[in-house]
């Protein structure tokens, strides 16, 4: 699902304008993205749990040049699914 498919599903199943669905998938996607920068924990109930996670700087390669390169530590986002979210998964193959 893409996210102009996203609120289209919002739209329709809220019954509210395709503008207005844009703009409440915006702010939450804007509002999770700014609580991983900020190192905060987002916590959505049934779904999962977003949390920045930190990662060591590292010795890799340059896939051209077979050159060793250092690569810098950095934060990424990381996604574990709830529980009730696996079930549904899962009770659908």
């Amino acid at each position: 699902m893409t996210r102009s498919e996203l609120i289209e599903r919002i739209a329709a199943g809220a019954e509210i304008p395709p503008r207005t669905a844009e703009a409440v998938v915006h702010v939450m996607f804007d509002s999770i993205a700014r609580a991983l920068a900020h190192g905060e924990r987002v916590e959505i109930r049934g779904f999962g749990s977003f949390v920045a996670r930190k990662y060591q700087s590292r010795a890799g390669r340059n896939p051209r040049t077979g050159e060793a390169v250092q690569v810098p530590a950095r934060r990424r986002p990381y996604f574990k699914a709830g529980k009730e979210l696996r079930q549904r998964v899962d009770d659908t193959r």
